[in-house]
């Protein structure tokens, strides 16, 4: 891998105050960190129950944008049943333009059974086509004068998407994958891979699995940078960074450390300290090489991934 080590922190909008979110966004900007992330959720995920306090993921994006002067931004990840693609496509294209150019644009085919059945949210026993076909869409309004589409699941005609991203010819993408459908369509699609999540011992086979597959589809393996969100405890900072040593031995040059608990200032507060130190862990960055090509933009009804 010729890929640097980057380091960000999310703080995903849930049960959290927005002065908490301001001041976590406050340390990602000064404290030296690559990247700033949010998640995309409508109501709120984990052990807790839907009804905790929760904001939109898109909305926080733009705010990060004005409070923000240099770190990147971003979703991990944009769910994308919740959106059609081209306001979703719409969306990026604001935030990328708010932000001066840094937005990641981080995107997954949508998991949350509990969102879609209390909303109404129809797509999730397609997710995957629909991913698809979103991901051939999107990326055509970012970059064409008129998209033309005739899929199973969208239709676009001659339609328009003014103006393009500040970043060419689209902002970086990320997509969230871990099954074998999802990444087949991550290998041909994303710049960078956003590995669900796990411990060492799950994301190795996982990582093998993954250079298989972009083996199959024809791209190379080191074309697609990795990326994985973890949590920390606050406690060992020793443990931090041996755990973040273990995962870029498999090739994970962007993490993500995940201000999970009650305290999520502190906790970036204490990250923000040890990053000199989580950066020492990296051996020296390479030269950087020049991109690669961009596969064939696919048209018209989209074909199984």
């Amino acid at each position: 891998m010729n890929h640097p080590l980057r380091f960000g922190l999310k703080a995903s909008g849930q049960s959290i105050t927005i002065d908490q979110l301001r001041a976590v966004w406050r340390i990602a900007d000064e404290g030296g960190f690559d990247h700033l992330w949010d998640f995309d959720h409508l109501a709120s995920i984990g052990p807790a129950g839907p009804d905790k306090p929760i904001y939109e993921g898109w909305a926080l994006q733009a705010a990060m944008a004005e409070a923000t002067k240099r770190v990147r931004i971003g979703c991990l990840v944009t769910g994308n049943t919740y959106r059609n693609p081209a306001l979703l496509a719409k969306l990026a294209v604001t935030v990328d333009h708010l932000s001066g150019g840094r937005l990641e644009f981080g995107i997954g085919a949508a998991w949350a059974e509990i969102e879609h059945s209390m909303y109404g949210i129809e797509g999730l026993d397609h997710r995957v086509g629909r991913f698809s076909e979103s991901l051939q869409i999107i990326k055509s309004l970012f970059t064409e004068e008129r998209t033309n589409f005739d899929g199973r699941y969208y239709k676009m005609t001659d339609a328009i998407s003014n103006p393009k991203p500040i970043q060419k010819p689209y902002p970086p993408l990320w997509i969230g994958a871990q099954g074998e459908t999802t990444l087949r369509l991550t290998a041909r699609h994303a710049d960078v891979w956003n590995i669900s999540g796990g411990d060492v011992e799950f994301v190795a086979p996982l990582v093998r699995k993954f250079d298989e597959t972009c083996q199959a589809v024809g791209r190379n393996p080191s074309d697609v940078r990795r990326s994985l969100q973890y949590g920390w405890d606050g406690k060992d900072r020793n443990e931090l960074v041996e755990l973040s040593g273990r995962y870029l031995e498999l090739g994970v040059t962007e993490q993500v450390i995940y201000l999970r608990g009650d305290h999520p200032v502190d906790l970036a507060e204490k990250i923000a300290e040890i990053l000199p130190d989580l950066r020492g862990s990296a051996p020296p960055a390479p030269a950087p090489s020049p991109p690669s090509a961009v596969l064939p933009r696919e048209r018209g009804r989209a074909t199984s991934p």
